[in-house]
């Protein structure tokens, strides 16, 4: 079967003909139908992400699919079934072997595409906010990289929490894509008065930043008392330094969230938010936002998308024929 395998870290990865998988008990195969990228694909070719996969292994971190086949004795979704699902590594081929505890059925309303770039970024933004942050009605919520796949759904999740949205990104254009998933407030991040900008509007109680960087550092110095900032990532590359004075002075609280760890430790509330994620779904409540699907062959032009930030919201790769 086809696969874009990475042979060694840094390098480029390379379109591969590979075995298929054969499942065994507690394990089904899907036919990939369609893959979400996201920037720690790009981290984990580098050999730079949190968990570094052992070269050569296949890119690709989540991903919608069909149900091809159970192993011996496993209980899982029927053969047939539509299912999206996360993976350390391995979408990006046309099957990918997998516990069958890890899939989900998706709602009829959604396609293929949209399937494979939402538990990642929905996920994240869901757990983070309602779980470590516990965003609250009527709080002022602060957004950056918004236009991003996780911002973008850090925005709409925070606006359906009750939330006030203030966002930030780069450039008009990304900044209108923004405003419609449901930011109040949208503020360039290339302006040099964020942190006034912020304390302008009373201030934040929550940061969910993506970017890391001065606007980090702007945002904590915007936050009320009793404010929650959440480390999510780091786009702009460098990672702040926390000042532990205010922190004290302002009884601030900083989280760093990884969907990836919930995982593996807390597996049952990773399940009991993506139920009720995927109920809003299917209730029209989240509203996700593609902005490019792409062939299969053109893996390496989705992931200069994602490093030229060309896209907004995701970037997914059709593997097979479904829409």
């Amino acid at each position: 079967m086809r696969a874009w395998q990475v042979l060694e870290y840094g390098g480029n990865p390379i379109l591969s003909d590979i075995p298929a998988p054969i499942p065994v008990k507690g394990e089904l195969v899907l036919r990939v139908e369609a893959v979400g990228l996201n920037f720690a694909d790009m981290l984990a070719i580098q050999g730079r992400y949190q968990v570094r996969q052992v070269p050569p292994f296949v890119s690709g971190m989540e991903l919608s699919g069909v149900v091809e086949s159970l192993g011996p004795g496993t209980t899982g979704p029927a053969p047939g079934t539509a299912v999206l699902a996360t993976c350390p590594a391995g979408a990006l081929a046309d099957r990918i072997r997998l516990p069958a505890d890890r899939v989900n059925p998706f709602p009829t309303v959604m396609t293929f595409a949209e399937a494979a770039g939402f538990p990642i970024a929905y996920g994240t933004s869901h757990l983070a906010l309602t779980h470590k942050a516990r965003l609250q009605p009527g709080e002022t919520l602060f957004v950056t990289g918004a236009a991003g796949g996780v911002g973008m759904t850090a925005v709409e999740i925070g606006q359906l929490l009750g939330a006030r949205v203030i966002a930030s990104a780069r450039g008009q254009a990304r900044l209108e894509v923004v405003r419609a998933a449901g930011a109040e407030l949208l503020i360039d991040s290339e302006a040099p008065d964020l942190k006034d900008r912020l304390k302008a509007e009373g201030g934040v109680d929550v940061v969910y930043d993506t970017v890391g960087g001065p606007a980090f550092d702007a945002a904590l110095r915007a936050c009320k008392p009793d404010g929650r900032l959440l480390a999510i990532g780091f786009a702009s590359g460098e990672v702040p330094q926390i000042p532990a004075n205010i922190l004290l002075v302002k009884n601030l609280t900083v989280s760093g969230f990884w969907y990836g760890g919930y995982e593996s430790h807390a597996p049952d509330l990773v399940s009991a938010s993506m139920a009720e994620l995927l109920l809003w779904r299917a209730e029209g409540r989240l509203k996700p936002h593609v902005s490019h699907i792409l062939p299969f062959e053109s893996f390496p032009e989705g992931l200069a998308l994602l490093k030229d930030r060309k896209a907004t919201g995701k970037v997914v790769i059709r593997v097979g024929q479904e829409p």
